[in-house]
């Protein structure tokens, strides 16, 4: 856990700014813009970037992916400006919540992969590749982005532990925790063997 040496009244309000900021579903956003089926009735129901992509818009997948991500990094960079480490941390979790349990969608969003990589990205950029690289391997033999993703999940916080980033361990586990129960329909699926692959619509 990092020093708490930001003014609580700077953390309140930096929790919620980032809360607020990664409760914008871009993938519902994205899909209506670009004339799209709603992401929550296709495939698995989640508003992320798999589901768009189930749609049929690879670009409106791709736009989905970077800004589900980028809302998580900004939150974070910010947070990091007008506070400490304590602060970033803050806004991670708050970010993160806020996809999963977004505001704008009555606390019913998506599972934070996205957003979970970018807010890596802003925390450590080595612990955010190193996520990266596990998910896409993982994606590329398998097919299978929910396996992808609970593969990362259980990885990332063992990896910030070996390259020395102890002070974000708590959190990478609450978050991971978080992910991995989000995708507890996918982990039945996977189990029956009927999870969609993907690039199946």
């Amino acid at each position: 856990m990092p020093e708490l040496v930001t003014p609580l009244g700077i953390l309140i309000a930096i929790g919620v700014g980032a809360y607020l900021l990664g409760s914008v579903p871009f993938g519902v956003v994205l899909s209506r813009l670009f004339g799209l089926a709603d992401p929550r009735t296709i495939g698995s129901g989640n508003i992320g970037a798999t589901n768009v992509l189930r749609s049929g818009s690879k670009a409106a997948a791709l736009l989905t992916l970077l800004l589900d991500a980028l809302k998580g990094t900004v939150a974070v960079l910010l947070a990091r400006e007008l506070g400490g480490e304590d602060a970033a941390q803050l806004a991670a979790l708050g970010a993160f919540a806020g996809h999963v349990w977004p505001l704008y969608l009555t606390f019913k969003g998506g599972k934070g992969v996205a957003t979970l990589l970018g807010i890596l990205v802003a925390l450590s950029p080595v612990v955010g590749l190193v996520a990266a690289v596990t998910w896409l391997v993982t994606a590329v033999v398998s097919r299978l982005s929910s396996l992808a993703a609970i593969v990362a999940a259980v990885a990332t916080p063992m990896g910030a532990a070996l390259l020395g980033h102890g002070d974000k361990v708590v959190l990478l586990i609450v978050l991971s925790v978080i992910l991995i129960w989000r995708h507890r329909g996918n982990i039945t699926r996977l189990r029956d063997g009927t999870e969609p692959r993907i690039g199946r619509k």
